[in-house]
């Protein structure tokens, strides 16, 4: 089974969440897509992060496709950082390939997360494109750095199949969308 690992605060989720994964599992020929809510990204300020169960249950409103399943695993194993869940991952299951899914405004700064190499060694990573952070994310010391494991946007559907350290690019989705935009100067979430 290929499964596809999107991490995140989902504060709020949105239909870019939906449509990224959609996008992904179509692209890379995934069977699932995880959504792995966060207790808190350790990049981003806390104070306008709204409670876990709060999150966990708008991220299953939103999802609404069977393929895409809404998990709290990091509150469950005691972290906050992708290097562990990904590491608890393989350790404890065996028959399913993951591949890590971002946005390039990830990319952009994935160089900060906790053991960002020991991630890309240990799981394939697809990038969406996400505009304006394209340029900025492909000029980003990650990407420099993992520029000879990037695999050309033709072997897509091959990346859960790949190796890691392995990475594509993704283009054709263009969401603008993000919790960021979504949420109130005081941290509440916009409806609409």
């Amino acid at each position: 089974m290929r499964i596809g690992l999107l991490g995140g605060s989902f504060n709020p989720p949105h239909r870019a969440h939906l449509a990224i994964s959609l996008f992904a599992i179509k692209r890379l020929k995934l069977d699932r897509v995880w959504w792995l809510v966060t207790p808190g990204n350790p990049l981003k300020d806390a104070r306008t992060l709204h409670d876990l169960r709060e999150r966990t249950e708008a991220a299953r409103r939103m999802a609404r496709d069977p393929r895409i399943e809404i998990s709290c695993l990091e509150s469950v194993i005691g972290t906050r950082y992708t290097v562990d869940t990904i590491r608890y991952l393989r350790r404890r299951t065996s028959g399913l390939r993951f591949v890590w899914i971002m946005g390039a405004d990830n990319l952009a700064q994935f160089h900060r997360w906790q053991n960002w190499r020991s991630i890309a060694s240990e799981v394939p990573i697809a990038v969406i494109d996400r505009p304006p952070q394209s340029f900025r994310a492909l000029a980003s010391p990650a990407s420099q750095a993992l520029a000879r494991y990037r695999l050309p946007e033709s072997e897509t559907c091959l990346l859960a199949d790949h190796r890691a350290p392995a990475w594509v690019f993704l283009t054709g989705l263009k969401l603008t969308l993000s919790s960021t935009g979504l949420r109130n100067v005081d941290g509440s979430w916009r409806t609409k």
